[in-house]
């Protein structure tokens, strides 16, 4: 090697565009634009831009994206009554919601629920025929289909979100269409559930996802270091000695007694990287339906220490704050079980209970505005020698 080229040293040539191998021309068979090149995109990849190849499953995909994204925008603008001044200051906040608890699995009139349904419909065709794309440009390459099965954990995580709602039986528990809404949803589902980090699949969804952080570390710096060895070209330096395939594994293997191979690092980080959702999916699916309060659940199975008893409850009062479906269609949102009538005397017990703590409170401010009135009177009565009032 005569020169040590880099991202910030690397020299960029120019040639005719490379148009790939021949594909079968027709509507959508043909790779669309001839390509040109982009020396920004040079300095952090390949310089040359196009052409693209989306073939039917990518037009389509194209499509039934766009019309979610259209009937998405359309009915965030007009929630802000059509005013392109409220909806770029109030885009953050604005959301399209799912439909109400009281229309269960059913479906909804438009305003109320029936455009989320449409909108999440055509989103859902869009990802599985973009992933159809993926896969038969794989298989067309003679490429292995690690990357489209990789993609299909991820939308295994995105339907887990739609699985579970009709699990329970209701479209109110889906995710709301929007930024800091969709992050509100996060919240409040974890809440309701007795906190989601009690569930052993959401730990081990964050193990795998800080794990692929650190093997994409790791991997990215031994390359870099090794790079004015000829270190990217990893396959062809496997067997030679010296070289900077050797160098990095020498490396590991001096620093902590063991090291991966070029071939064997990349499973390990398709392993990390797909077990991050596919894991979380399967905590989704088992919140509301097997699992409907984590926290106890953590407590059953010796996962979480028991808070300090503070509020005493019998064990019929903690079922009245366990899950709301229990097989059955919820009417109300979000809340508890509505108590039966044998249940009232309990509910009155612990209304009860409430309003005593309510009324010793209304007693301890009474107490302090009494003393403060005589303190003030008390002042007042008082007169300062030699003053005339």
């Amino acid at each position: 090697m005569l020169e040590y080229q880099n991202l910030f040293t690397r020299v960029q040539v120019r040639h005719a565009p490379d148009p790939g191998l021949p594909v079968r021309m027709g509507l959508t068979g043909a790779r669309y634009g001839k390509g040109f090149f982009l020396s920004l995109a040079g300095r952090i990849g390949d310089a040359q831009v196009g052409p693209i190849y989306l073939g039917w499953a990518g037009i389509l995909s194209l499509i039934t994206g766009f019309i979610a994204f259209e009937i998405i925008g359309l009915n965030m603008w007009a929630s802000v009554d059509w005013d392109p001044v409220q909806f770029i200051r109030m885009l953050p906040w604005l959301a399209l919601e799912p439909p109400s608890p009281a229309y269960g699995l059913s479906l909804p009139p438009l305003n109320e629920g029936g455009w989320y349904l449409m909108a999440g419909f055509f989103l859902t065709v869009s990802i599985l025929l973009w992933w159809v794309r993926t896969y038969l440009r794989a298989r067309a390459l003679g490429m292995g289909t690690h990357l489209p099965w990789a993609f299909a954990s991820a939308i295994f995580l995105y339907l887990s979100f739609f699985f579970q709602p009709l699990l329970v039986g209701s479209w109110s528990e889906m995710v709301p269409f929007g930024i800091f809404p969709h992050l509100d949803w996060t919240s409040a589902f974890s809440i309701r559930y007795g906190n989601l980090y009690y569930n052993p699949f959401h730990a081990l969804s964050i193990v795998f996802l800080y794990g692929s952080a650190v093997l994409f570390a790791m991997h990215g710096a031994t390359i870099l270091a090794v790079a004015r060895m000829g270190g990217e070209r990893e396959i062809e330096q496997i067997t030679d000695r010296g070289t900077a395939a050797e160098r990095s594994m020498l490396f590991w293997r001096w620093t902590m007694g063991f090291n991966a191979t070029m071939e064997s690092i990349h499973r390990w980080a398709w392993w990390f990287a797909v077990l991050t959702t596919f894991t979380g999916g399967i905590g989704i699916l088992l919140t509301g339906t097997v699992v409907d309060n984590w926290y106890l659940w953590g407590q059953k199975h010796g996962l979480v220490a028991s808070y300090p008893a503070q509020n005493t409850l019998t064990p019929e009062q903690q079922e009245l704050l366990r899950g709301r479906y229990q097989g059955s269609t919820p009417d109300s949102f979000p809340s508890y079980l509505a108590p039966t009538a044998a249940a009232a005397p309990i509910m009155d017990s612990m209304m009860t209970d409430s309003a005593a703590v309510d009324s010793t409170a209304v007693d301890s401010t009474a107490v302090d505005s009494t003393a403060a009135a005589a303190s003030t009177a008390t002042d007042s009565t008082t007169s300062t020698p030699g003053m005339t009032p």
